[in-house]
């Protein structure tokens, strides 16, 4: 219409133009288009329309994660920026001698000892404000996670303060009990100093050769002994740890990692202590890197099923099983059943229902499929939804699915019926057919292969007493008695396996057969790396019953640590507990700090230090909120 009103004008053609200034005008629309897409990419700010007609890029910068895609969710975050970021357009960095250009850290493999930091190159100062008001210096796009959960009214809805109302212990008699607790303090401590000095940044320390140890469990991410101690630091007060332990994170804990990870490792260790430490402090980097980490997951469950694979390989987003589970077709009941707790809060922080959704589906399949005798046999096909072969252990491979359903209903705040009603069915079925009473009075829980015991118990599966203890309140009236006493007597059969070896530290495995009872039958059986699942049992049940042989039992152990275990360069698993001359494993796992220091701990603390009214601890020990709700809350407190 514009051009019609050009006087002089006669129209040539449909448009009402003749050829030359159709000509004309077609180049000055050129010219038009073509400013306009060069203002788009050489004017600042212009980085989210780039990505609007830019493929993503294959390679990546240093601190840079992208998420895979994954049907059904919408990430929290597309990158993760480097720690202590820089004002855009930063000065280069100046490197000391010897030091590696961060930029090359995209193509070159880290090296040993601490993953580098990038420098920041804003004022120090800011930063250092942050952190004195308990606020993690963040990005504006990590402050940008939609994020509705009030921190302050979380913490005003518990029953006890976090680490209990201990009387000022300037003015305690320095009596038994907390002299035993302060030795427990130091040998975390020294288990701490000792892994700082020689491994700090690795996943665990390797104290005979005082260096640090990788792994190939975790996919590339370091510092599993840093998250892991992280609620322990603050469970024992030692201040200056746990603030060298949130600057490793805040600083070096990269997500940009490009190799295969156990789901149910990452998940337990880093998400759980992560959870935890948010849950503890309301420091954000926390709950952010719980968050990222979790999306990093989720590919897992890209199966017919929706039950997850074992194994993700964070680069591709693919997933798989582990090659030694029936053939690698298989995935295993303890890893896909102990995902519940973080998941759950994982949606709780995040907002994001995906989470939530991918383990309540989980629970839909196991509903639905048939169970042998009421049993949940170790291994199930991520494809078809079968069983794979019929064998249930309590103790690896199947042991925390068990304890996560229990703990589903008091977390909670019980009425996750679904999970009671899945736990004292299985536990009925359990006690039916592989509950045993040795000659000797021993009552153990045995395993199960189509029908066919082996008369042993696992390590691990010396959880079960204290498991059952937690539960035993919540059964019906009738049971419960008996509960606590099957509790107790499955604790006592794991001490007598402490107790019937030359060091007081119990073996891998113990077996019950050929008049031998609660001892392991071979070498390969007889290892103790450093566990925590008798000393977990020994402090559920002293928090029921307040027997105080449980505190003794607990502190043969202590005794034992110190003088087997204890090395010059840190503490160390030892390969036969029937040897009272130590051959030591060279390896400080970081399950010691996480759970056997901290059950013992908290075994010698009054029960309102992180109460169980309050929390549950997930199977890696990580403390996890009870979803007390506003209601109850206010009706507490009129009571």
């Amino acid at each position: 219409m514009l051009m019609r009103k050009v006087p002089g004008f006669v129209p040539a053609s449909s448009w009402g133009l003749r050829l030359p200034q159709k000509f004309l005008f077609l180049l000055f629309l050129s010219g038009l288009v073509t400013l306009c897409f060069g203002a788009l990419f050489l004017l600042p700010h212009s980085s989210r329309l780039k990505r609007l007609f830019l493929a993503p890029r294959t390679s990546r910068q240093p601190g840079l994660e992208v998420v895979a895609d994954v049907p059904g969710h919408s990430s929290v975050r597309e990158q993760e920026p480097a720690p202590n970021p820089a004002p855009a357009a930063p000065a280069p960095a100046v490197l000391a001698p010897g030091e590696e250009d961060p930029s090359n850290r995209a193509i070159h493999p880290r090296r040993n000892g601490w993953p580098r930091r990038t420098r920041p190159t804003g004022p120090r100062e800011e930063a250092t404000a942050a952190r004195g008001n308990g606020v993690a210096a963040l990005r504006p796009r990590e402050r940008s996670i939609p994020f509705s959960f009030d921190f302050n009214a979380f913490r005003s809805r518990l029953h006890h303060p976090v680490l209990g109302t201990r009387p000022d212990e300037s003015k305690e008699p320095q009596n038994r009990v907390r002299a035993q607790r302060e030795k427990i303090k130091e040998m975390m401590q020294f288990a701490w100093q000792s892994y700082k000095r020689y491994a700090m940044g690795k996943n665990e320390l390797r104290p005979l050769t005082k260096d640090g140890y990788e792994g190939n469990m975790f996919g590339g991410l370091s510092g599993a002994t840093i998250i892991d101690s992280l609620d322990t630091l603050y469970l024992m007060e030692l201040k200056e740890e746990f603030q060298e332990a949130k600057a490793w994170v805040e600083e070096s804990f990269y997500l940009n990692v490009s190799g295969e990870a156990s789901l149910f490792e990452v998940n337990i260790r880093y998400i759980g202590g992560l959870l935890s430490a948010f849950y503890l402090t309301g420091e954000e980097v926390f709950r952010i890197k719980a968050i990222r980490l979790g999306e990093k997951l989720l590919p897992a469950f890209n199966t017919p099923t929706g039950i997850p694979k074992g194994v993700v390989n964070f680069k591709s987003g693919s997933n798989g099983s582990w090659g030694w589970a029936t053939a690698g077709s298989s995935s295993i009941l303890a890893e896909f059943g102990s995902l519940h707790l973080e998941f759950l809060h994982l949606t709780e922080l995040s907002g994001n229902q995906v989470f939530a959704e991918k383990v309540r589906n989980i629970r839909k399949v196991l509903k639905k499929i048939d169970k042998p005798f009421g049993l949940y046999p170790n291994f199930l096909s991520p494809v078809s939804g079968n069983w794979v072969q019929h064998h249930v252990s309590i103790g690896g491979l199947g042991d925390s699915f068990y304890e996560y359903l229990i703990k589903s209903w008091l977390m909670s705040a019980k009425t996750d019926m679904e999970a009671k009603n899945m736990y004292y069915e299985a536990l009925e079925a359990i006690e039916t057919y592989l509950l045993n009473v040795s000659p000797g009075g021993l009552t153990y829980i045995a395993e199960w292969r189509g029908g066919i015991l082996d008369h042993k118990m696992g390590h691990l599966a010396c959880f079960s007493g204290g498991m059952i203890a937690l539960g035993a309140e919540d059964a019906k009236e009738e049971k419960r008695a008996h509960y606590r006493e099957l509790a107790a007597q499955i604790t006592k059969t794991c001490h007598e396996s402490y107790a019937r070896s030359d060091t007081k530290l119990g073996p891998e495995a113990f077996w019950f057969n050929s008049g031998r009872e609660a001892v392991a039958t071979q070498l390969s059986e007889s290892y103790y790396i450093l566990r925590p699942e008798v000393v977990e049992s020994y402090m559920y049940l002293w928090r029921q019953t307040h027997n105080p042989i449980y505190r003794e039992w607990g502190w043969e152990v202590v005794m034992a640590l110190e003088k087997y275990c204890r090395t010059e360069g840190g503490f160390s698993g030892i390969q036969d507990v029937y040897s009272s001359i130590p051959n030591h494993d060279n390896k400080q796992q970081s399950f010691f700090l996480a759970e056997t220091l901290k059950y013992l701990f908290l075994l010698f603390s009054e029960d309102d230090v992180l109460s169980l009214e309050d929390w549950v601890f997930n199977t890696e020990a990580h403390p996890l909120p009870v979803n007390h709700s506003e209601s109850s809350s206010r009706t507490r407190a009129r009571h």
